[in-house]
């Protein structure tokens, strides 16, 4: 009820001034006393998450506020996309809102703090759910070199983070998409596990590593990469980005923006490719299902469709919090098919 009071407002200022002024109030908000997480708490790739529904990433990306995103009811929180060095993004404008669709198109670029600076904040961390670090390589970097700044990233996170989620599918990051290319994907995963398992020596535990795709790739692609999740010994699948598809579904009031799109129109290729990855995948294999989920009817959809955890971010821009806890009851006992 506050919120549906605060959105009009809210939305009468620049989508990022908004987003800055509710990050605030969250870190404030991080700083009162705290309740238990709802549950039921469920095991998946070595982690015990508090409940199945998350936040997914780029809300957050500096982990500015996640103790306060937390005592909203997240059972696990993203944070990210983190580069090795700070970069500033795209330019303003970046990030425009689509009300009619209940959707939003950014080309952020991946502007945060870098890797190290979210580390630091991350060891003080009251939140007793579950995060996970997003990386990417910065904008500068070429494509051949790609590599190096996501094991750098890896190297400045892993003994603070419970996930690390490889993001190749921003679409907003020259050339970034390129990497789910299979002769340059599995060089990248495969590299990335070699270097978890020098640091999980050192720190005596094995951080999983997961892959987010995106939602333009067909099946003949999606089953390129399960075949290489299975050779490299992923350990899930983050499924999906934003979309830079723009179906008669999608034109309410998208304009000639360009940018990744996310919110109620991505749910069907979501949905889709969740279920695909299943099939190809078999039922044990972490997926974390993510785009469009905007009321609790869909969660469930998500669940049933295959995903084993659900993620949340644009919906929860036009239904304010209480889509959290609605979410975190829908997905009590709901089993994947």
């Amino acid at each position: 009820m506050v919120y549906r009071v605060l959105r009009p407002a809210l939305f009468t200022l620049d989508p990022e001034r908004a987003h800055r002024l509710v990050l605030d109030a969250a870190r404030l908000y991080g700083r009162l006393p705290g309740r238990p997480l709802a549950g039921p708490p469920v095991s998946l790739m070595g982690l015990r998450f508090p409940n199945r529904l998350g936040l997914a990433a780029g809300f957050d990306k500096n982990a500015e506020a996640v103790d306060g995103l937390g005592k909203l009811g997240f059972g696990f929180i993203e944070v990210g996309t983190v580069t090795p060095r700070a970069q500033p993004g795209q330019s303003r404008p970046r990030l425009f809102r689509l009300p009619r669709s209940g959707a939003l198109i950014n080309r952020l670029g991946f502007p945060n703090q870098g890797a190290a600076a979210v580390a630091r904040r991350l060891r003080h961390r009251r939140y007793g759910g579950i995060v996970g670090v997003n990386i990417g390589k910065n904008a500068d970097t070429p494509i051949d070199e790609a590599i190096g700044d996501y094991i750098l990233c890896l190297r400045a996170v892993s003994d603070t983070a419970d996930y690390i989620a490889v993001n190749v599918s921003s679409p907003n990051t020259t050339s970034l998409r390129d990497l789910l290319r299979p002769e340059r994907l599995e060089p990248l995963l495969a590299a990335l596990m070699r270097e978890r398992g020098v640091i999980g020596r050192a720190l005596h535990r094995q951080i999983p590593i997961l892959l987010k795709i995106s939602p333009d790739l067909d099946v003949d692609s999606l089953g390129e990469i399960a075949a290489i999740a299975r050779r490299t010994s992923l350990d899930g699948i983050i499924a999906t980005n934003t979309t830079v598809g723009r179906g008669n579904s999608m034109l309410a009031d998208v304009g000639s923006q360009d940018g990744g799109l996310s919110g109620a129109p991505l749910y069907a290729l979501s949905l889709q490719t969740v279920s695909t990855l299943r099939r190809l995948l078999g039922p044990a294999f972490p997926i974390i299902g993510v785009g469009g989920v905007d009321s609790p009817a869909k969660a469930r959809a998500l669940r049933a469709a295959g995903a084993d955890l659900v993620q949340i971010f644009t919906g929860m821009i036009y239904r304010g919090p209480a889509l959290v806890s609605e979410c975190v009851r829908a997905l009590r006992g709901i089993a994947a098919e």
